[in-house]
């Protein structure tokens, strides 16, 4: 895919969203595995403190005792994260041996009967506590004292089970994106399905297998193509109108022309040669514009491809040779053609003959005395040559001879006449011409379908 493809900022901006979505997903549920993890372990220093005021008494001497420890086993391990400590107001404190010869320091604080509290506090080798506390009535020397109990556990654990779980997580959120990702190439692929059949579907008019697009199946894409449809539709409706309105002024000139030529041969039957030969240079160079405007006419708005069907070739050389021949410049010529009898060419049978006839045309204005017409069957379709054992076109000039802009018509000898509306009638069914040196000595013109791939010497 191309940088500035659609398809590809989709799939781009597609993927980045989600990575964003599960990077945020991934962090909201480690915060809330932490949470969890934190209201766990809550719940089960509120179990502990509950064994604890269920196991502490006061002794004969008003001492408080610890009945029965709790089963805990890290209570008894020093420093192992796990502690106990129950103290009264005076001098009575009892500690698990876990906290060996430190002290929980407790914030000041007056919780409510039968009411749990927790703080966050800095225990044993600066460790960071969660503590839940709790304060009993106590009748120690038949007096009622107040007793706080408190159970912590080194947070550490929590942090150590978060880390476990994004260790788990994120891998998963990764093989995730990657199902996601494949997921969405395919969802864009689809959605922009209906934009590749437009594509093809213009594709087809381009090259004239087409004159409208077909119905999308998308309901977003229909509209466009109803207004495509009514824009081609608009466009071959004025280009109808042009074309008829261009036959129309040629058509009207060809009348004055005529008056034209037949004033000229009464000139020329009253002795006035030279001003009937002027005469008839003018005319005839009309009539050449006229042909041409109306050839214009026929192809423009881009001819389809084929559309005129298959034309027998060999026939149409031998009719415009037949022709040739009957002029002055013609007479003195041998035309040899090299056709096969079965060979056809899909183009226009008029189109056909407007560029063959130009390319003869041209070839014996300057041929010495032979002109050869050849045609071969390649892999692209059929190739045509013309011939002549002219001067023939340097090489370095064969790109000016074709080049954009250029009326060749008005180029003098040597110049190539009519080769402008050879061009135009080939770009209509997407072929071209190429110029070379010819075996005969001169100019070897060849004309064929439009391939990528062509030789510095083709029209470009």
């Amino acid at each position: 895919m191309r940088w500035n493809s659609l398809r590809l900022r989709l799939v781009i901006g597609g993927l980045a969203a989600i990575a964003v979505a599960l990077a945020i997903a991934g962090f909201g549920l480690t915060v809330l595995f932490e949470r969890h993890v934190s209201r766990t372990v809550a719940e089960g220093l509120d179990i502990h403190l509950r064994q604890l005021i269920g196991a502490i008494d006061v002794d004969a001497q008003g001492r408080i005792v610890l009945g029965r420890p709790p089963a805990d086993p890290r209570f008894g391990d020093p420093l192992s994260g796990l502690y106990w400590q129950i103290g009264d107001d005076g001098t009575q404190l009892l500690r698990s041996r876990s906290l060996w010869d430190a002290t929980l320091s407790l914030p000041a604080d007056d919780p409510a009967p039968g009411e749990t509290h927790h703080h966050e506090i800095s225990g044993p080798a600066g460790a960071r506590l969660l503590i839940a506390e709790r304060r009993v009535w106590l009748t120690i020397a038949d007096v009622k004292a107040p007793v706080r109990i408190a159970v912590a556990v080194d947070l550490s654990q929590v942090s150590a089970a978060r880390r476990a779980f994004a260790a788990d997580l994120w891998p998963a959120l990764g093989l995730l994106w990657i199902v996601l990702a494949a997921a969405t190439t395919v969802q864009v692929s689809l959605g922009l399905r209906p934009l590749d059949a437009l594509r093809r579907g213009v594709a087809e008019i381009r090259a004239g297998r087409s004159r409208q697009l077909g119905v999308a199946g998308a309901a977003e894409v229909t509209p466009l193509v109803e207004e495509v449809n009514a824009l081609l539709a608009a466009r071959e409706q004025e280009l109808a109108r042009s074309r008829n309105r261009a036959a129309d002024l040629a058509h009207g000139l060809k009348t004055p022309l005529a008056a034209l030529t037949a004033d000229s041969r009464l000139l020329r039957d009253r002795g006035e040669s030279a001003l009937a030969g002027e005469i008839e240079a003018v005319v005839d160079t009309m009539r050449r514009h006229v042909d041409r405007e109306l050839t214009r006419a026929r192809i423009r708005g881009g001819l389809p491809a084929g559309a005129g069907g298959a034309t027998a070739l060999a026939p149409l050389v031998r009719s415009i040779a037949d022709t040739l021949v009957k002029t002055e410049a013609g007479a003195r010529l041998v035309y040899e053609p090299a056709i096969a009898a079965d060979m056809t060419v899909p183009l226009d049978r008029t189109d056909l003959a407007e560029v063959l006839g130009n390319l003869l045309e041209n070839a014996t204005r300057h041929a010495r005395g032979c002109v050869r017409i050849g045609a071969t069957a390649t892999p692209h379709g059929p190739e045509i040559s013309v011939e002549d054992d002219g001067p023939g076109i340097a090489v370095q000039d064969r790109a000016n001879v074709l080049g954009r802009g250029v009326r060749l018509d008005e180029r003098g000898e040597g110049a190539g006449l009519g080769l402008a509306i050879v061009q135009e009638v080939l770009d209509a069914y997407q072929w071209q011409l190429q110029l070379d040196h010819s075996g005969l000595g001169g100019l070897k013109a060849t004309i064929g379908p439009r391939v990528l791939s062509s030789s510095p010497s083709r029209s470009t």
